[in-house]
């Protein structure tokens, strides 16, 4: 076994790896970007290197800089994690070319299995079934739309170098074509460095179905059973679970031997995993859709029902043991949720920001790539925790999940927490009954408004003002019981909220959040900003405390809104860097013409024209922009 090993990744997967090396006595290796000098997976290694600033693709990207730090720390052995280079062949070539073992696969396998094209060539000249489609390679766009009709629609648009989720666009006519190409393509260059498309075709009512399986260096390859992973949104991944609701033993059985029949055609070696995709009306037929020749994010709902350490697994099998697992069994039901650093209620744009608190739920695993003080920026993807449950059963499992996220505090970022637990609260998941398509179908997600308790607390936070009984808020009467103060709120939801202004009601709520409450002052660069976060009742607000002054002048553009018409300056979304001006300064649009395309984490979102106009631009291709800043104007023509 190695007795040192580089962990080439960050994040919650970093300090995942740490945990298992530790336990087996390995000495570890991080590494870090400029943008991660003080992030928990560096301060928890036994060492650390600084591999470049941040940007991926001068830090966690680059070969060169991590097969450097491997060396410098004497590591045998690199662990990829999974994203950057988990799957880049090259990087498994230039740590065999330095004498270091990748812990992974082989180059067969990740030249094979890393191409969406080339591995649905390949397992279905090996009687695997994979979904009809065509490979877009070498076409330009008007051969594209071409063979997109002929293979009719609707159509799947997936990145062939690509995984997770980014770059996939759905297409429904011939008209959608052009520019989804255009889209998929630019993000799938900028995350993969390979801009090459595949075309596929869109099953209705799809479940993602996905086996896990080991392979070791003497041949022999066992599956773990199969997890769900058919909640998504955007193509990626929200809830996972093992086993699937779906799957019947007999069905289980075929999957996982279609699976290790791929992993066998090219040899595999370590931990990785076979995607299928699997109709909801016919479920016994599953069609191939790629392998991951990686840890997988939610491999720890695997781990749960297994008891399987699956990194443990590929270490020991980069070591040239066999594997010894034996007859493995499935053991309950695990169900794994991903926080993210978003907005649901601004339709789910990414959220940045400095953690004012954080504080995981007991009694369940809870993998986290954050902690008190950490900073979430838009340089990485902005899953920041993994939060895992396993019960006797399916029920079981999605209820202590559900009490979990609610014991869940994160301060100081959005975060997608609420949304989770109100999905998991729906019937169709609660029965089982899911699509990919499921979440894209759900309305318009709404903050919770807070509770009275959230209210209370929220108000006792605020800070009192020095100076005189009128303006020290104490709530003071003579010769009566104190009243507590008015405090009026602004809400995420842009309402307006009062705290029960009884004193009866006051103590009541107080003493029901005592110990569920949890407030802090945010603050940016050390400058309070007013925002107070509040945890009550499993829900997490952001309360913003009003003055006399500060409702009149909402009520007022409130009003001017209402009778106004649309506003002609556009802000951005979210923070990110513009990524592509559509149309040029000074130019005639239309409604609901594209502008500017702006990329966080990963995610590209368009800003349109809301009305038409004369089009004044304020930012250029490649500016870095924050939430909310104006970004262009347009001027309605008479």
């Amino acid at each position: 076994m190695f007795d040192t090993v580089l962990i080439a990744n960050r994040g919650e997967i970093a300090r995942r790896v740490i945990r298992t090396l530790r336990r087996l006595g390995i000495r570890s290796v991080a590494v870090y970007s400029d943008a991660d000098a003080t992030a928990p997976h560096v301060t928890e290694a036994d060492e650390a290197v600084r591999i470049g600033p941040a940007e991926a693709s001068r830090s966690y990207l680059d070969i060169d800089a991590i097969i450097a730090a491997a060396r410098a720390a004497g590591a045998q052995a690199v662990h990829p994690g999974y994203g950057f280079l988990s799957e880049n062949a090259a990087f498994g070539r230039a740590c065999a070319d330095a004498g270091i073992v990748f812990i992974g696969p082989g180059e067969q396998a990740l030249d094979v299995m890393a191409d969406k094209i080339r591995a649905r060539e390949h397992v279905a000249a090996r009687g695997v079934p994979i979904v009809p489609g065509f490979s877009a390679a070498g076409m330009d766009d008007d051969r594209i739309v071409e063979a997109a009709r002929e293979a009719g629609f609707p159509l799947l648009i997936k990145p062939s170098a690509g995984g997770g989720g980014k770059g996939m666009h759905e297409v429904h006519s011939e008209d959608e074509v052009r520019d989804a190409v255009a889209t998929a393509r630019r993000v799938a260059k900028a995350a993969f460095g390979d801009d090459t498309l595949l075309f596929e075709r869109l099953i209705q009512r799809p479940r993602h179905i996905e086996v896990q399986v080991l392979g070791d260096t003497y041949g022999t390859v066992v599956h773990l059973g199969e997890r769900e992973c058919t909640l998504q949104r955007r193509h990626q991944k929200v809830i996972e679970e093992s086993p699937s609701p779906l799957i019947d033993a007999a069905t289980r059985a075929r999957l996982g031997e279609a699976a290790c029949a791929a992993a066998a055609s090219v040899a595999y070696t370590g931990a990785g995993t076979v995607e299928f995709i699997v109709s909801a009306d016919k479920p016994d037929e599953f069609f191939f859709m790629e392998m991951n020749t990686r840890l997988q994010v939610e491999h720890p709902v695997t781990e749960l029902v297994t008891g399987v350490d699956l990194v443990e697994q590929q270490l020991r099998i980069a070591a040239g043991e066999p594997l010894t697992l034996g007859e493995v069994a499935l053991d309950g039901h695990a169900i794994e949720a991903r926080v993210y650093a978003e907005a649901p209620s601004r339709g789910f744009l990414p959220a940045t920001g400095f953690v004012l608190r954080w504080q995981s739920a007991e009694g369940v695993r809870t993998d986290a790539a954050v902690q008190t003080g950490s900073a979430v920026t838009t340089d990485y993807d902005p899953m920041i925790a993994k939060v895992i449950a396993h019960g006797d059963d399916r029920t079981q499992a999605l209820a202590r999940l559900d009490a979990a996220l609610a014991d869940t505090v994160l301060f100081g970022v959005e975060s997608n927490i609420d949304f989770l637990r109100a999905l998991l609260a729906d019937p169709v998941v609660q029965a089982g009954d899911m699509n990919t398509g499921l979440i894209d179908r759900m309305p318009p997600f709404e903050d919770p408004e807070p509770s009275q308790a959230a209210l209370d607390a929220a108000a006792h936070a605020m800070p009192v003002e020095k100076g005189d009984l009128w303006h020290s808020r104490s709530g003071w009467r003579m010769g009566a019981d104190p009243v507590p103060p008015r405090a009026r709120f602004e809400t995420s939801r842009g309402t307006v909220v009062e705290r029960a202004s009884e004193a009866s009601e006051s103590k009541r709520h107080s003493d029901a959040a005592v110990v569920s409450t949890r407030c802090a002052r945010s603050t940016t660069g050390g400058a309070a900003t007013g925002e107070i976060w509040v945890h009550a009742d499993g829900v997490t607000s952001v309360l913003t405390p009003l003055t006399r002054r500060q409702e009149m002048e909402r009520r007022l553009a409130q009003r001017e809104r209402e009778s106004g018409a649309s506003d002609p300056e556009l802000h951005a979304p979210m923070p990110g860097a513009v990524v592509a001006v559509h149309v040029a300064d000074g130019a005639a649009v239309k409604a609901g013409d594209k502008l500017v395309s702006i990329e966080a984490m990963k995610m590209e979102h368009p800003v349109t024209a809301p009305h038409d106009g004369i089009l004044t631009l304020k930012v250029a291709t490649g500016d870095q922009v924050r939430r909310d800043q104006i970004i262009a104007r347009v001027t309605a023509t008479e």
